[in-house]
Order: C-alpha cells, then sequence, then structure tokens
C-alpha cells in the first residue's frame, strides 16, 4: 500500500477556476476569424457614444446600430475591480442590452448590432481583458440574438477598434465631448450603472 498527498480542494478548485476564465476570451487571431462586420464610418460611431456618454477609465458603453449604423440603443457602466472574466462581462452587457432594446431571438437573420466601446487606462495593444470583453461581447449578442459588432477601446492615445487597426487620436479620455449638429436629435437619456453593476458586484463578492 502506498501513501501520498493529495492536492488540496481549494488549491483544485484554484487552479479550474483559473483554467475556466482563461478560456472565456478571445484572442485578436480568434476575433478577427470570426467575420466581425466593419464599422462604415467607426470614427462617427466612437465620437458619438463618446459625446452621449463621457465615459471615463473603466467603463463600457454597449451601443445597438441598425442596418444603416444608425444607433437605436446605448448604455453605459462602470466596470467593477475583480478579475478580468468573460462570463461576468456577458452578464453585464447582456442586462444592459435587456433594458435598452428588446431582443430578436425570434429572427432567422439577425438585422441589428451591438458594438462595445471600453474605455480604459494602457495603450491600444490587446490585454486579456480585452480578451474577456471580447468574449463576453460575443456571447451576449449571440443570447439577445443581435449581431456582434465591433470592440472599441477608448485611452489617453485615442480610440482603437481592436482586429481592424483602424483608430484615431480624437476623441480619448482627455477630450472634450464633440457638440451635436443642429441637424442631429439631442441624445437619450444617460443609462448608466443599473442591473449590470449590480450583476457584476454579485459576481465579485463570490
Amino acid at each position: 500500500m502506498t501513501f501520498g498527498f493529495a492536492p488540496s480542494s481549494a488549491a483544485s478548485l484554484s487552479t479550474s477556476a483559473s483554467a475556466v476564465s482563461a478560456s472565456r476570451l478571445l484572442e485578436p487571431a480568434e476575433w478577427a476569424a470570426a467575420g466581425i462586420p466593419l464599422l462604415r464610418n467607426p470614427r462617427e460611431v466612437v465620437s458619438g457614444l463618446h459625446t452621449r456618454h463621457r465615459p471615463r477609465p473603466a467603463t463600457a458603453v454597449v451601443a445597438v446600430l441598425d442596418p444603416e449604423e444608425r444607433l437605436l440603443a446605448s448604455a453605459s457602466f462602470t466596470r467593477r475591480t475583480a478579475p478580468a472574466d468573460g462570463w461576468m462581462f456577458r452578464n453585464a452587457l447582456l442586462a444592459q442590452l435587456r433594458r435598452v432594446i428588446p431582443h430578436d431571438l425570434r429572427r432567422r437573420t439577425p438585422i441589428r448590432t451591438a458594438v462595445l466601446l471600453y474605455c480604459r487606462e494602457g495603450d491600444a495593444r490587446w490585454t486579456e481583458e480585452d480578451g474577456a470583453w471580447m468574449w463576453g461581447l460575443r456571447d451576449a449578442c449571440t443570447l439577445h440574438g443581435l449581431r456582434c459588432g465591433a470592440y472599441i477601446t477608448l485611452t489617453h492615445d485615442g480610440w482603437q477598434v481592436l482586429g481592424e487597426g483602424r483608430g484615431g487620436r480624437r476623441p480619448n479620455v482627455d477630450s472634450a465631448p464633440e457638440p451635436f449638429s443642429t441637424s442631429e436629435a439631442p441624445p437619450p437619456p444617460l443609462r448608466t450603472g443599473g442591473a449590470a453593476s449590480d450583476v457584476l458586484r454579485r459576481v465579485a463578492a463570490r
């Protein structure tokens, strides 16, 4: 008979959780191969969301566009301090989408597209946090019957559409919002915090 030491259950759970979390992110190559539709005018989309929500670092802005790339709905919330996890981000995004726009699950083919603008510190290079947001956006879109659209980062250096190589210096984290044109409708009421923040808070507390 031989005796040995089995790994503690806590250590096993920790290793398992790390492996699962690591699987809930998308690498840039995976994102590029997913067939994400290109924005016709990404700067216009970014400027519009920046003006409406005025995001600061750790703020996520999810927006739904119609086939003509007109903004139908948007919501913003602050990311809670917790390890980056695609499942947690998916739940937060899905909660916001459910608040601002009906699902399209009855349609055979999605016609509306969700895009995500995430304001953060650092430069425009891909991070594992970005990978978790990408995974979360793709999954939330599937569950809400939407097409998964662009993932955009907003930093002090400017904005960048990850996986496309398109970006610009303005708007950025420090720039003032651009004024709305006289022909543009006034911005919808800002949606911040709410259900998504509650989801993040509950998951982080587990």
